[in-house]
């Protein structure tokens, strides 16, 4: 069944994201939209590329005149300045005019670089998020962020490009690791944690037919996140004050995927900053014991950790301060009142955040 959820900004559409279930509604959308007779890039990693790029290069080409296919190494360590010059070379040499478009084909890393190219490009072309991730279909691919990585600070570089159009096929899920897809869990159940109990309590109830990834729930979870991503969107399109609220569980997570040299998943840091988060929230006296303890188990079942070992608690605490935000404006960490209500604390010691950090640090015992 097809979804379409539009994002607005200031009360004027400037986007849809459509949910199928295949990639037969791609041309139609995009000749909607007058992308008739113009040149695409598309740009993907080497590992989605072989899987999807010729099955959407053969949609993308019933509408655009030439398409051409750009890949990447896949992984973090690709998300740099470098290889956005190789991409930018190779939509040059493509021939790619201010008229034409980027097609981002792939999971986080692919969205961010692509979407960042586009709006470097020529001062700004158009781009296609196709997000072939769980991650990123409720997550990276909307809300207009791009960007890469410098030096030691995560996506310290971007800018801020809404796409033309997110279309989301379903039906690649189905085809995703198990470990990918219980990563995108961690961003999901972010939604429920930071604004809408209900539907934390909804992902709790249909446990099983998401780890069984059933189609029709699947859509329904996926619609919602775009839902609750699309309302902070139109409320701060450019982070100026709610959409900070996103990053709960990202202070420290970001932290811990530096520290392991990305070795972990972006949505396994992302759970482990969340327990962290809300461990910090019931020392501050917002959570109840009980509470808490509810919060951090619920990250088992989706089979994300609670605990890391490992670790040297006080270069976590370090790297916080290496996130572009704190390096910049201090530490705004995210903090929960409540399952479905966050706000956003400014005035957190070293001694808190540490007291987090420690809280998910596994230390086994030698008794």
């Amino acid at each position: 069944m097809s979804r379409t959820v539009s994002v607005s900004m200031n009360k004027k559409p400037i986007y849809d994201i459509k949910l199928e279930q295949d990639f037969a509604g791609l041309a139609p959308a995009l000749e909607e939209l007058g992308f008739k007779d113009r040149n695409a890039v598309l740009i993907s990693d080497d590992k989605v590329s072989p899987m999807y790029s010729e099955e959407v290069t053969a949609e993308l080409s019933k509408v655009f005149e030439k398409v051409t296919v750009l890949t990447f190494p896949a992984g973090e360590e690709s998300k740099n300045l470098d290889s956005v010059t190789a991409l930018l070379r190779g939509m040059l040499a493509a021939g790619l005019k201010r008229s034409d478009a980027v097609v981002a084909l792939g999971g986080g890393v692919t969205g961010d670089m692509a979407g960042f190219c586009a709006a470097i490009y020529m001062r700004g072309i158009s781009v296609i998020q196709i997000p072939t991730s769980l991650l990123s279909m409720v997550d990276s691919s909307i809300g207009g962020k791009t960007g890469v990585d410098l030096d030691q600070y995560k996506n310290m570089v971007g800018a801020f490009k809404m796409p033309s159009l997110v279309y989301i096929n379903t039906s690649v899920l189905r085809s995703l690791d198990k470990r990918q897809f219980n990563s995108g869990m961690g961003e999901v159940l972010k939604y429920g944690l930071i604004m809408d109990a209900s539907f934390y309590e909804w992902l709790l109830s249909n446990m099983v037919e998401i780890d069984d990834r059933e189609s029709a729930v699947l859509e329904e979870m996926i619609e919602h996140c775009c839902i609750c991503k699309q309302r902070i969107v139109e409320r701060d399109p450019f982070e100026q004050g709610d959409r900070a609220l996103l990053n709960f569980g990202h202070t420290i997570g970001h932290a811990i995927e530096k520290y392991k040299d990305f070795k972990l998943l972006h949505g396994e840091c992302v759970a482990l900053g969340s327990v962290a988060a809300a461990y910090i929230s019931w020392q501050k006296g917002r959570l109840s014991k009980d509470e808490y303890y509810e919060i951090r188990d619920m990250f088992v079942p989706f089979g994300l950790p609670i605990s890391i070992d490992d670790i040297d608690d006080e270069e976590i605490l370090k790297l916080t301060k290496s996130d572009k935000k704190a390096a910049l404006n201090g530490i705004k960490f995210i903090l929960l009142k409540r399952v479905g209500k966050a706000y956003i604390e400014k005035d957190l010691s070293d001694e808190d955040i540490l007291a987090g950090i420690k809280e998910i640090h596994y230390v086994e015992s030698n008794d």
